[in-house]
């Protein structure tokens, strides 16, 4: 005779249906929306997708309730963000979609550019990071150079440097956890503002808020999924880091500049 065990196959059920990020309202600052693709400007302190420690309140939380009624949709994040850093988040909203820009990446067909502000000021003033990251052991919040690490590279350019500090573009190539932050404090100059890779101290000549480092997503390309179309999209700096970038620079004018990122320069592409 067969057992029948509707009461535990319900439960298991329930469980995993728990485990999946839900829909919730929330606010989402949309820079480009259509059928297949949506781009937000993610805030500061806010976490991209679930984990254990943030099971609600996340951008794909957000997504999730904003095409809840769309027939087929299953968003998926292209671009993550640590929870600190600001800037565009890029959401496939169809999985076919997800792959096809995944492929795109990975063929160099989109560039991500962030503003940092860094310690100190790197020489020479344009190249490349190439060093393997992976989780620290011992410390699983934080990443480390070492042999046995995932290959990284991140490009850089100093765009400006004034009283120990140094405006800097940075494009990801690869994209690992925390990669810019650690590719940085690796050569000497860390984030400003980033207490977990030596850059904390700088926060105060800054007027950071506590928790906030300076690195911002604030500019993206890629070709559209469906189109084919050229896609340039840029993220505003938020008033916090127009007003620590107008410190950096040591230009009081800065903040109330339409871009400030334009005046460095920051959109010019020394590949074109």
């Amino acid at each position: 005779m067969r057992t029948k065990m509707p009461e535990v196959t319900q439960e298991i059920q329930t469980t995993d249906l728990r485990r999946r990020p839900q829909p919730e309202e929330g606010p989402l600052t949309i820079i480009y929306e259509d059928d297949w693709t949506l781009v937000v400007n993610k805030p500061p302190g806010v976490v991209v997708h679930p984990t254990y420690k943030n099971t609600s309140g996340t951008i794909l939380n957000a997504v999730l309730w904003r095409v809840r009624d769309r027939p087929g949709a299953q968003p998926g994040i292209l671009t993550r963000l640590d929870k600190d850093t600001s800037g565009l988040v890029v959401i496939a909203l169809m999985p076919d979609v997800h792959a096809t820009m995944q492929k795109d990446a990975a063929a160099g067909r989109t560039t991500k550019h962030y503003l940092a502000v860094v310690v100190g000021s790197p020489e020479p003033r344009q190249g490349q990071i190439v060093l393997p990251l992976a989780r620290d052991a011992g410390d699983r919040r934080r990443v480390v150079v070492t042999p046995d690490g995932a290959p990284c590279e991140t490009r850089y350019e100093v765009l400006s440097c004034h009283e120990g500090q140094s405006i800097v573009r940075c494009e990801l190539v690869t994209g690992r956890t925390h990669q810019i932050r650690v590719h940085l404090s690796s050569v000497g100059h860390p984030v400003v503002g980033d207490d977990t890779y030596g850059g904390g101290g700088g926060r105060r000549l800054m007027a950071l808020s506590a928790r906030r480092h300076f690195l911002h997503a604030a500019w993206l390309r890629f070709r559209h999924p469906v189109s084919g179309q050229s896609m340039d999209l840029r993220a505003p700096l938020p008033e916090d880091l127009r007003r620590s970038l107008a410190a950096a620079a040591g230009d009081p004018a800065l903040e109330s500049h339409p871009d400030p990122l334009d005046h460095f320069g920051f959109y010019s592409d020394s590949t074109d």
